[in-house]
């Protein structure tokens, strides 16, 4: 991956939403029934939700494994931050991701779920990128070409980074910034959703205004 110039998707909250659904169907016609539904955080906490939701399943819990920042900035590995706090031996589990990119982080929630000395362990994801090194066992959807993803519970943040990236370049007014993000990130942009945007990043000290125009502040 370029990471100067990458593809990306904004994924609406419709299209998340019937994804979710059709993952729930899947294992539901499966007829795999998980003791425990975990959600690998952020990403899975909502189509979790919604996976619990038409499995009629009211034990959901999460763990946090943190890999990638926003804008598709990677940390060196996967890594659990906040574990269960839950004793899970001997029972079934379904672990719900939103995305499978590297399969890292599902990668690092199994083998941690296993140390826990689970029983039967399934994995589910929204999307799973053929990229990825671990297929899961439930995907709703397969993505052949690799992309980026922004899910809308993400959306601000992630286009928040990414509006750091074109600014890393040159000063440039909101207008330019718009087509910066299109041209390098196939982002399409509003102009009226950019003032706070940058704003946050100013107030993150990692830009500034000078009079119509936005650059780094470092």
């Amino acid at each position: 991956m370029n990471p100067h110039s990458f593809p990306c998707q904004l994924v609406s909250w419709d299209e998340a939403y019937r994804l979710s659904r059709k993952l729930a169907c899947d294992i539901k016609s499966s007829g795999f029934h998980p003791d425990l539904i975990i959600a690998i955080g952020r990403g899975g906490y909502v189509p979790a939700r919604i996976v619990s939701d038409f499995l009629l399943h009211s034990l959901l819990t999460s763990i946090k494994v943190e890999h990638w920042d926003n804008a598709a900035r990677k940390r060196p590995e996967a890594a659990v931050r906040f574990p269960l706090a839950v004793d899970i031996k001997g029972q079934k589990i379904l672990i719900v991701d939103d995305v499978t990119d590297t399969g890292d982080t599902l990668r690092v929630t199994v083998d941690y779920v296993r140390s826990l000395h689970a029983g039967e362990i399934r994995t589910s994801v929204m999307q799973h990128k053929i990229v990825s090194q671990i297929v899961p066992d439930f995907y709703a959807e397969v993505i052949t070409e690799w992309r980026w993803i922004i899910y809308p519970w993400a959306a601000h943040e992630d286009l928040v980074g990414f509006a750091e990236r074109v600014l890393s370049d040159q000063p440039a007014t909101i207008k330019q910034i718009c087509e910066k993000l299109k041209e390098r990130y196939s982002l399409v942009v509003d102009e009226k959703e950019l003032p706070e945007i940058l704003a946050d990043l100013i107030a993150m000290k990692k830009a500034e205004r000078c009079e119509d125009r936005y650059k780094n502040e470092t």
